[in-house]
C-alpha cells in the first residue's frame, strides 16, 4: 500500500481521492493515477462527478477520466446527489446545477442544500427557507424559520415555537413543538423537549417512549 499524506474512502466506479507531494488527485484500486492532473483539493464521485479544486482557489466537477466537464468556475462545488449539484458563485450566490453544468433556474438563493426524494432546501433573502424542485420552484406556498430534507414523505421544520414534522403539502403531522427533532426512522423520531428530555414519537407526534 502507497503511503499517501491525506486518502479519502473508495466511492463508485472504484475511485478515491489522495493527496501527496504534488497534490491532490483520484486513484484506482490499484492506486494508480487516473489523470496526470493535480488539484488543491479533491473530493469522492458522486453520479461519477467529482467536486475539485485548483490551485488558484476555482472549484468545478471533473468526469471519471479525469475530464473537466464545464468551463464555469465556483467559490464552492458540491456533490452530485439525483444528478443535480449545488454551487456557489464568487458573489455569493448558491444555486444548482445539472450534470452538464447548466444551471437547473435562474433564481439565487441564499443557501440551498443537496436534493433528496426530489426536493431541496433553500434559504432566501428574508432569512426564511423553502422547499424546491428541480427547477427552483418552491413546493408550497409554507415558509420556515429552518428546514431538513424530505426522508420517506416527511421533513423537519422549524417555526417561532419551536422544531416540528410536515408533510409535502407543509402541513404540521402534529401541534407540539419541540428544541430538536430528527427525521423518521421507519415510523419514528427521536426528539428532545425544552425541558431536555428525549421522547420516541410516531408519525402522529403521539409520545411511545420517554427515554430521560
Amino acid at each position: 500500500m502507497k503511503n499517501f499524506k491525506n486518502r479519502l474512502k473508495f466511492h463508485a466506479p472504484g475511485l478515491a481521492p489522495v493527496e501527496d507531494e504534488s497534490g491532490w488527485y483520484h486513484i484506482d484500486i490499484q492506486e494508480n493515477a487516473i489523470y496526470p492532473q493535480r488539484y488543491k483539493r479533491t473530493f469522492g464521485f458522486y453520479d461519477n462527478l467529482a467536486a475539485v479544486t485548483d490551485f488558484d482557489g476555482n472549484c468545478f466537477h471533473i468526469d471519471i477520466n479525469g475530464k473537466r466537464i464545464y468551463n464555469q468556475n465556483y467559490a464552492f462545488c458540491g456533490n452530485f446527489q439525483e444528478e443535480k449539484c449545488v454551487v456557489r458563485d464568487f458573489d455569493g450566490n448558491y444555486f444548482h446545477i445539472a450534470t452538464n453544468g447548466n444551471r437547473l433556474y435562474s433564481e439565487n438563493y441564499r443557501y440551498v442544500g443537496d436534493f433528496r426524494d426530489g426536493y431541496a432546501c433553500a434559504m432566501l433573502a428574508d432569512d426564511s427557507y423553502i422547499h424546491i424542485d428541480g427547477s427552483g420552484n418552491a413546493l408550497n406556498g409554507r415558509h420556515f424559520l429552518d428546514l431538513g430534507v424530505f426522508h420517506k414523505g416527511f421533513a423537519t421544520a422549524k417555526d417561532a415555537n419551536g422544531w416540528f414534522h410536515i408533510d409535502k403539502d407543509g402541513n404540521a403531522l402534529y401541534s407540539e413543538r419541540y428544541a430538536i427533532v430528527e427525521p423518521f426512522y421507519n415510523g419514528f423520531s427521536l426528539v428532545t423537549d425544552f425541558d431536555g428530555k428525549k421522547l420516541i414519537i410516531n408519525e402522529n407526534g403521539v409520545g411511545v417512549l420517554c427515554l430521560s
